[in-house]
């Protein structure tokens, strides 16, 4: 029987729900992964004993030397340091071999600022550690969206858009899903209305265009009216959306698939997957954490890490 793949698990915010989803899943994931959670003996048990939870026998965990107090709940510049040295040990061992692939359970971006920790979160880490174009999908096998802006304000989502920076986004999108058909979101209402709500939809048809003489097949589609690309009768024909900016594809994502989505970070040297839901401070230690989406970003890592052999 093969070896069970290696996955490091970055913990998260100390305060959130992290430690508690890892306890509740482990026995099912280590059914199909050999998993290494990058926390303290001592914190795990700290936090095993405030949720009143055992800690399974084969629970091996990777030292973080980062002194934190568990306060369930609570933002604070020591447990964004945790989290942040959490990941940082995972991508070290990834980087090393040693892991087959990451998956973090969720940070809290506030308490990296009061860090000091200049990323707006794993993406933006992982972009800069590598100088590679991380490309954030998120969804599951029902629905899967690429954003190409992610946090920034509103305002500036125009201002990113150009024809290059596009051209190698979708490109790079393509390489790493290899999907058949891929729906390309308008940036305004109705996709512009031929000019009449806004010009960017024609900077996203010339490359769309481009692209799919390149490919020699017509793999890109759009401009979609992004107010249309999400019903029920157009998701029909597509499993991948790319939305020009955050909330265009993750508000219909979180409506229709919150509690099974998960967060990839594709065109890396490495495997990243995450859950695809925050530190839910309101229910920290409480045993009231769902599993679905991390049991999920487990699964998508073990795909991509066949789709890379």
């Amino acid at each position: 029987m093969p070896a069970l793949k290696r996955i490091a698990i970055s913990m998260g915010d100390i305060n959130g729900v992290g430690v508690e989803i890892a306890l509740k899943a482990h026995n099912e994931i280590s059914k199909k992964v050999s998993p290494l959670y990058c926390i303290s003996s001592d914190l795990l048990q700290k936090a095993a004993q405030k949720l009143a939870r055992s800690i399974p026998h084969d629970f091996e965990c990777v030292e973080v030397d980062v002194d934190v107090e568990i306060e369930p709940g609570v933002v604070s510049e020591r447990s964004g340091a945790f989290s942040y040295h959490s990941f940082l040990q995972a991508i070290e061992l990834a980087k090393s071999g040693a892991v087959d692939a990451i998956v973090t359970l969720p940070i809290h971006k506030e308490a990296w600022s009061l860090a000091g920790i200049d990323y707006k979160g794993h993406t933006d880490m992982l972009r800069d550690l590598f100088q590679k174009d991380a490309i954030m999908m998120l969804g599951c096998s029902k629905m899967y969206v690429a954003l190409f802006t992610e946090h920034i304000p509103l305002q500036a989502v125009a201002a990113s858009l150009s024809v290059q920076k596009l051209t190698q986004f979708l490109e790079d999108l393509y390489h790493e899903v290899g999907a058949e058909k891929i729906a390309v979101l308008g940036l305004n209402p109705h996709a512009g209305d031929n000019g009449v709500l806004g010009h960017e939809e024609e900077m996203i048809t010339e490359v769309i265009k481009d692209l799919n003489q390149t490919f020699e097949k017509e793999v890109f589609v759009g401009p979609v009216v992004p107010d249309v690309a999400f019903t029920p009768h157009f998701r029909k024909g597509f499993t991948y959306f790319v939305a020009m900016y955050h909330d265009q594809g993750l508000g219909p994502l979180k409506a229709l698939y919150f509690d099974e989505s998960v967060n990839i970070s594709l065109n890396l040297p490495i495997i990243r997957t995450s859950v695809d839901h925050g530190t839910a401070f309101d229910i920290a230690y409480k045993n009231q954490a769902k599993t679905l989406s991390y049991n999920n970003a487990i699964d998508a890592a073990l795909t991509l890490i066949e789709r890379k052999k």
